[in-house]
């Protein structure tokens, strides 16, 4: 009896430790079960038709959009310095570089015949500029015009099949709308990002002499200049043209010219050459109580007049120093900048109507705008 326990001990043994061998180098050859755990149990979503749009994805608008977005590269030549081939000049500063001075920014292509718009600023001064569209097609760009009041240029490429950007309407733009932002910050290539009209007519920023931005929180940052900020549709609402940061990266507030003006200032640069604006010849200010107080007028709401051009637009209407513009052309004015925008869409040679009020009276006048000055170069 000791000797079959003894047998059967050993054969036990010796097949655990095959059990173990074949477990360690070959656990397949025990099946799907074995000693081994079973089969971990998984959560899988349910498979989703070929390209169905997940809940909330701004899939198409971006596609719709990006499409027409395009990356500007600039180029300027260096300045020479005069004393530059001067050998004390030489000694004490050394070579003066002569590289280019190159520039990023992007455009949006609004014409199937090549017409894009970009920032001014962005090409300004440049002696070459390279357009390369989404698809990686590249041509060189002529500035057909540019708007420093508004910091807007249009461009021209001549390609075929070319995409364009579906323009939208950016009067219906309400505060907390959805909006995207497509352009090419920093070089890194064409970027989609998303967030919600901030706040509307934005102005007394001091970049621009006509303000009248869409503020996003979208991501915008450097290389974004001039590219495109769109609804949930895919529609053109604004051409991106600034940020606010003390580091120069995006601190969620940026922003936009409205496509309403860009669309002005385009259909005036190709059809004239340049924009023509309204002008009057009177230096406006923000109605104060101490300014009322001054030329002894009962006003509540408007602009205060207090200086107008001899022999300008203005005087010849026969407003003076005082006066209270509360509206032009039947729309109200409620502050410096909105007169000024007022005005400037005054067609030149064309009477309007201006309401004023001088004193205690109101006064109802016809003025004949003049064309505005061009604007002084501005150091940006």
């Amino acid at each position: 009896m000791k000797r079959y326990w003894l047998l059967f001990s050993q054969a036990v043994t010796v097949l655990l430790a095959a059990y173990f061998v074949v477990l360690t180098l070959k656990p397949e050859w025990l099946g799907p079960r074995g000693l081994r755990n079973g089969p971990i149990a998984l959560l899988e979503a349910p498979a989703s038709e070929p390209g169905a749009l997940p809940a909330g994805s701004f899939r198409q608008a971006a596609a719709k959009a990006s499409a027409a977005v395009v990356s500007i590269n600039t180029s300027k030549a260096a300045r020479r310095n005069p004393h530059s081939d001067d050998p004390w000049f030489k000694f004490f500063y050394g070579d003066q570089g002569s590289e280019p001075q190159v520039g990023l920014g992007s455009g949006v292509i609004v014409s199937s015949t090549g017409y894009i718009l970009t920032n001014n600023h962005v090409v300004e001064g440049a002696d070459d500029i390279e357009v390369v569209l989404n698809d990686s097609r590249r041509s060189r760009a002529k500035v057909i015009g540019t708007d420093p009041d508004t910091d807007l240029a249009v461009l021209k490429i001549d390609l075929d099949r070319l995409p364009m950007v579906v323009l939208g309407n950016s009067d219906n733009l309400r505060v907390g709308d959805q909006v995207l932002a497509i352009g090419n910050p920093f070089g890194v290539g064409q970027t989609v990002t998303g967030g919600i009209v901030s706040a509307l007519g934005r102005n007394q920023l001091g970049i621009n002499t006509f303000e009248n931005f869409i503020q996003t929180d979208a991501a915008i940052n450097p290389g974004n200049s001039g590219g495109a900020l769109v609804d949930t549709a895919g529609n053109l609402l604004g051409i991106n043209t600034a940020i606010y940061s003390r580091s120069g990266g995006s601190l969620g507030i940026g922003f936009a010219i409205p496509v309403s003006t860009a669309r002005q200032v385009m259909e005036g640069i190709v059809r004239d050459g340049r924009v023509m604006r309204g002008w009057i010849g009177v230096e406006p200010n923000e109605l104060t109580p101490e300014l009322a107080e001054t030329f002894g007028v009962k006003a509540s709401a408007g602009v205060i007049i207090t200086g107008v051009l001899q022999n300008g637009p203005a005087a010849q209407a026969g407003i003076r120093p005082g006066d209270v513009i509360t509206a032009v052309a039947g729309k109200e004015v409620r502050n410096v900048a909105e007169l000024l925008a007022q005005v400037a869409a005054l067609q030149p040679g064309q009477a309007a109507g201006v309401v004023l009020q001088r004193r205690d009276q109101v006064v109802k006048l016809q003025v004949t705008p003049g064309q505005r000055p061009p604007p002084k170069a501005v150091q940006r």
